[in-house]
């Protein structure tokens, strides 16, 4: 059957889980924490609650991952959300994302954003004393630029191109009646894949954005629209691009093949490309984009414009190829991590700032304290996922599932498969 003539008026069989691409997203969600653990410890101008001792390593550490883990995000959540699409209908497909993406964002951010207001205040207070804490600057702008979205933004971005992609199938409907337009781009994504140009041509916009925003800090890469309902257009275009070229994915499945060969000489361009973007930039934080070495050079900037999606997109090709290679089978601890993955990433971060704040005055390396820091805090999140979420309605909620308890099999499980992620 020609996939571009399937429609969306009511709900299809569910494929078997796709366990790579679940495998995929987990990690993605879970390299937030690794990157988040580092904030304490980066060379440079502080950014934190808290001022650690700097770390060259940790540096890189939060750089590297910063790099690609929101694009692959991205990547991955435009091709599921065209398979729920594909699955559920229309309506279900708008029901099931305002429950497990609407729902979260507006129940959790008013606890989450408390929590982590309060402890960073406790954080600089702790440090710095109570002037500091009086002193903490306060965003400038209107409302609509300054709405603090934390690390849930990727929710709310979420739903915009939800919308966006829905709006888009919308108006191409009655253009492309005779099916001459979807099939031409299926042509061409098919194309672009099997000729290796890919990660060049999709890096593109997102280098053109970052060469012409001014304030570009070139250490942070594509900065996260964690501030505002008007997300910037570095990140527009990145995680955009992503989303949509992991929709158009799903109507090439097979092409996810191309990714599985090619694992190996992707993610070895990847590092060569990271390395060679940190070896000009470096991993030192500085909020002035003027002091940037290569801020006053224009070839200089286009080229690490060009080079830092080039590494984003080597990245998300290397590691969907890698995970097809080594994960599509299925692995109950895997399946597990997949599952907890989305709970662990929402309550992760105040649970995390509690452990940094308390374990700064020790006297212990960064890397010590950095894992300290990981080890100590994820089990309670794990934990929390086990008792609080996972066979409670927050499961269903959260996963569209609920699973059942040991021995309490036949009691109703909602059988919703993991791919409608």
């Amino acid at each position: 059957m020609n996939p571009t003539r399937q429609t969306t008026s009511a709900p299809v069989a569910a494929p078997e889980r796709l366990h790579a691409l679940d495998a995929v997203r987990a990690g993605a969600l879970l390299l937030g924490l690794v990157l988040h653990a580092t904030m304490p410890f980066l060379p440079g101008q502080q950014v934190w609650m808290v001022r650690d001792e700097p770390s060259t390593t940790l540096g890189v550490l939060f750089a590297v991952p910063h790099i690609f883990r929101m694009p692959l995000f991205f990547v991955i959540a435009g091709f599921f959300a065209r398979l729920s699409l594909h699955r559920r209908g229309l309506r279900g497909f708008v029901g099931d994302r305002l429950k497990r993406i609407a729902v979260p964002l507006v129940a959790f951010w008013p606890v989450l954003f408390a929590s982590i207001a309060a402890v960073f205040v406790w954080g600089v207070t702790r440090q710095w004393g109570p002037q500091a804490a009086e002193a903490i600057p306060q965003p400038e702008g209107s409302f609509l630029e300054t709405f603090p979205l934390t690390h849930l933004w990727f929710l709310y971005v979420l739903l915009l191109f939800y919308g966006a992609a829905l709006a888009a199938r919308g108006l191409l409907a009655p253009i492309d009646r005779r099916l001459h337009l979807r099939p031409g781009v299926d042509r061409a994504t098919k194309a672009l894949l099997r000729s290796g140009l890919a990660p060049l041509v999709l890096a593109v916009p997102t280098a053109v954005a970052l060469f012409l925003r001014q304030d570009w800090l070139m250490w942070l890469g594509v900065p996260s629209p964690d501030h505002g309902f008007l997300p910037n257009a570095p990140a527009l275009a990145a995680f955009g691009v992503a989303f949509a070229f992991g929709w158009l994915l799903h109507r090439q499945k097979e092409e996810l093949r191309v990714l599985e060969r090619r694992w190996l000489p992707h993610l070895v361009a990847a590092v060569g490309l990271t390395v060679a973007y940190l070896g000009i930039v470096g991993v030192t934080v500085t909020l002035d984009p003027s002091a940037q070495p290569a801020a006053q050079d224009p070839i200089t900037r286009l080229a690490l414009a060009l080079c830092y999606p080039l590494a984003t997109w080597t990245w998300t090709f290397g590691l969907v190829g890698l995970a097809m290679r080594f994960l599509s089978g299925p692995r109950p601890a895997v399946r597990y991590v997949a599952d907890s993955s989305y709970w662990v990433y929402l309550v992760h971060l105040p649970i995390l700032m509690v452990a940094q704040v308390l374990l700064f005055p020790l006297d212990l390396p960064a890397l010590a304290k950095y894992a300290l820091a990981l080890v100590t805090t994820l089990p309670i999140m794990v934990l929390s996922y086990h008792l609080l979420v996972r066979y409670s309605y927050l499961g269903s909620l959260l996963n569209g599932r609920r699973h059942v308890r040991p021995g309490r099999r036949g009691r109703g499980e909602r059988t919703l498969a993991a791919e409608a992620r």
